[in-house]
């Protein structure tokens, strides 16, 4: 067995690096189930990720925060008349990896076989889909696994602010609940609870699938009915509102006795298709998500060594997109590591950035992508991300012909929609000094 792991494991890392140029086909099985392919049948390996769009955390009840999760933990449990401990023997007797996963907007999965072991593979995650077990004692041990989880991550200080902060900027929308759960919810949760979530939000009309890998198009559209073809056709309808922003700066702290302040921040940001968002693209890269090099890393880090780093990012749901920076400092320097952060933020809105600058932006953004496209599972998860965004199949030709396009006008347009600091939210886990909180919280909201 352990030797069956090792191959499908080299295999699935050695996917030819020529498949960086995508051959997406689209497969429609007689049922009406879609997904797209990338066929290489020169390694015995199949790769395949799909969700289901809109069935993620976003949907679990107040009182039941956790619920999409744990359905996440417990689908390979047990199914059918296999006993979770035979499930997951059938799995590792054949070196299947078939796991699920749940976030805050959708709900999904991977699976990787090996070709020869494909037929079964299927079956098992059909079984896992259509005839979950839910046994209590399994249930019981998920939900006790995930209280483990939630007490040791309220001592992880990086943690504490994550949380802290979805609760602030999300305060009143569903993107404010635990994902993972909460202390009191978890235990709350029954198999019947389980039942419930699977029929009503994992539906045809919902799913996505990406398959890459030893597979033709006529025997992935006949498995597509068979794994897929029996869950319920359509979800009821949802009607949940995009996130309405503070439209005023804020810093919220909550106090720990730490030698470090943890900082996070957030503005509201734009969603691919925006056409600002090559340029925010690069405009991000330049100011901090590259790391060593970017300007926020050479001047916080490099010329005052306030922190060992300093990052930017862009994030993207299905009801809000966020523009974010992430640091710590000891807790004596927060307030001048933040002045010198809204300086560089205003630096590159008032100041063109250099043609070398936007260079060297677009030879990384663009050179990176062929690594990130070698394994069927790499694959499979970026036409799963097209798919996700409504994106064409041609978008990384799209992608690399509008990152080229970029000019320093065109960041100096993004940097000023973006880094408006007159919406800015700041959360910070720490004693720092000199700061004056707009809020000071006490206790950790959708925790306990």
């Amino acid at each position: 067995m352990k030797q069956l792991l090792l191959t499908i494991t080299f295999l699935s890392f050695s996917f030819p690096v020529q498949a960086a140029i995508l051959n997406i086909k689209e497969v429609k099985s007689k049922g009406g189930i879609t997904a797209w392919l990338v066929e290489d049948h020169s390694i015995p390996v199949i790769s395949m990720k799909y969700s289901f769009n809109g069935a993620g955390a976003v949907n679990d009840p107040q009182d039941l925060q956790g619920l999409s999760r744990l359905l996440s933990n417990t689908l390979d449990e047990g199914a059918g008349d296999y006993t979770s401990q035979q499930f997951q023997g059938l799995l590792d007797n054949k070196s299947i990896s078939l796991s699920f996963s749940a976030s805050r907007d959708d709900f999904g999965g991977n699976l990787k076989t090996l070709t020869k072991n494909r037929d079964e593979a299927f079956s098992l995650l059909q079984l896992a889909l259509t005839k979950p077990r839910f046994d209590q004692e399994a249930v019981n041990r998920m939900i006790a696994a995930n209280v483990t989880r939630i007490r040791s991550d309220m001592t992880e200080p990086d943690w504490v602010a994550a949380r802290l902060l979805n609760s602030v900027i999300y305060d009143g929308h569903p993107y404010a609940m635990n994902s993972g759960g909460t202390l009191s919810s978890l235990p709350q949760i029954t198999p019947a609870h389980l039942k419930e979530k699977l029929a009503k939000d994992l539906t045809r009309d919902r799913l996505i699938v990406s398959v890459a890998g030893d597979i033709s198009e006529a025997d992935l559209s006949i498995l597509l009915d068979k794994t897929f073809g029996q869950l319920p056709a359509k979800a009821a309808a949802v009607k949940i509102s995009d996130v309405k922003f503070a439209g005023q700066p804020t810093t919220t702290l909550l106090k720990l006795p730490i030698p470090q302040t943890i900082i996070m921040a957030t503005l509201p940001g734009i969603r691919i298709g925006d056409p600002d968002y090559f340029a925010a693209d690069i405009m991000n890269f330049i100011l901090g998500s590259s790391g060593f090099g970017s300007r926020l890393t050479e001047i916080i880090r490099e010329k005052n060594g306030l922190t060992y780093g300093i990052y930017t990012g862009m994030d993207m749901m299905d009801y809000a997109a966020i523009f974010t920076l992430s640091t710590s400092t000891e807790n004596k320097n927060v307030a001048q590591l933040m002045d010198l952060s809204r300086k560089e933020f205003e630096r590159i809105k008032a100041e063109k950035v250099t043609i070398e600058e936007i260079r060297d932006a677009q030879s990384y953004l663009i050179g990176s992508t062929p690594l990130n496209l070698t394994s069927t599972d790499q694959i499979a998860g970026t036409m799963l991300t097209f798919q996700r965004y409504n994106l064409p199949k041609n978008y990384l030709d799209i992608r690399e012909a509008g990152l080229n396009k970029v000019t320093p006008e065109d960041v100096e347009r993004a940097a000023n929609r973006l880094l408006d600091l007159s919406k800015l939210s700041v959360i910070m886990v720490g004693d720092p000094a000199n700061i004056t909180p707009t809020k000071t919280v006490t206790d950790l909201p959708n925790v306990k």
